[in-house]
């Protein structure tokens, strides 16, 4: 990479992308189970997982890029008000997770794909509650207009990439799961809380790509 190029710059992240290394690691190992080694909580069998795509919205903001963040709805009933990607399930009909992604986005923040460049995919990330959810990576072109569906996303809201590839910034916690502890990791940011399958992604987004 050239040493022209800032490391958090838009254009530093397409070429981190691009040039991942696939590990030979199961998509088992990637998720909230890799935080929690050796954890009796019961896993959801592989077959029965449910498919979700989530788009890593980088927006090019010049030498210091963005990540594009929401706040879900208060009146959803599944991780009601937690910050998320935009994305959702994959449907029957949706060819390709890169399109379940961008079909989601436009849905639930109004982001037009003429703004948004696919340019890879990590590995599937599975989540203690039963989901297989593929991150599908971006560069944004920034100028967009975002219509947020007030039925799903109360806030969408920018964070410097720099600060999410800080390791300083990826705190640990736990949670109670029954009487076992469950942990996971957070990223508070100015008035909003990061954690859990968000900040999970995120850490693994780190650990792949800046570690």
């Amino acid at each position: 990479m050239s040493a022209a190029i800032s490391p958090f710059s838009a254009e530093a992240f397409r070429l981190r992308a691009q040039g991942q290394t696939k590990t030979g690691e199961s998509e088992a190992e990637y998720g909230d189970y890799r935080f929690n080694p050796g954890h009796p909580r019961p896993r959801v069998k592989q077959e029965f997982l449910r498919s979700a795509a989530v788009l890593i919205p980088v927006v090019d903001h010049g030498e210091e890029a963005t990540v594009l963040l929401t706040k879900r709805a208060e009146t959803l009933r599944n991780h009601t008000g937690q910050v998320a990607f935009p994305g959702g399930r994959i449907d029957p009909t949706d060819p390709t997770p890169e399109y379940a992604a961008l079909r989601e986005t436009e849905e639930e923040i109004g982001l037009p794909e003429g703004h948004i460049e696919v340019i890879g995919r990590m590995p599937d990330y599975v989540s203690g509650s039963g989901y297989r959810i593929a991150p599908v990576l971006s560069v944004v072109k920034p100028g967009f207009h975002l219509m947020l569906n007030p039925d799903e996303v109360d806030a969408a809201f920018e964070v410097p990439l720099r600060f999410l590839m800080d390791p300083a910034n990826h705190h640990r916690n736990s949670r109670m799961w029954g009487e076992l502890e469950w942990m996971f990791y957070e990223m508070p940011y100015q008035d909003r809380y990061i954690w859990g399958v968000t900040a999970g992604i995120i850490r693994i987004l780190y650990e792949r790509l800046y570690a």
